[in-house]
């Protein structure tokens, strides 16, 4: 199976200006995604919104994957994003994410918590911002 993976899909999201959202989003999710960040829900369409929103304020980024797992369907990592956003400050997030796999190796469903490293009390919510 190929499947997709963090760092593959936050480039596309955040970074990659060159693809839409919505294609961004096609390649690396099920039409029934579905996504918690520090225990808020979102669909697919608020999951859109969020990264819409990001694209805004974001200038540029890395990714960062420390540890990755795949075991059939079940998918986990810690990464670090570092984020330039266009004001010139900088946020830093440690994530640890659990997910789910479709067979064709895109995610369904993603349960994430986000630690901020460096940034400002405002970007504590830049997980979820929208």
């Amino acid at each position: 199976m190929t499947h997709t993976g963090i760092e593959a899909v936050l480039s596309d999201l955040i970074f990659n200006r060159d693809i839409t959202v919505r294609e961004a989003a096609d390649r690396h999710f099920t039409p029934e995604y579905r996504q918690r960040t520090n225990g808020e829900w979102a669909d697919r369409a608020g999951f859109i919104e969020h990264i819409t929103h990001l694209r805004t304020i974001v200038a540029g980024g890395e990714v960062q994957v420390h540890e990755e797992l795949y075991d059939g369907s079940r998918y986990a990592d810690r990464h670090t994003v570092d984020i330039t956003k266009k004001d010139g400050s900088t946020v830093r997030m440690e994530v640890y994410v659990f997910a789910d796999l479709s067979p064709a190796g895109r995610f369904s469903r993603i349960e994430e918590t986000t630690l901020m490293l460096e940034g400002s009390d405002a970007d504590r919510n830049i997980g979820s911002a929208r």
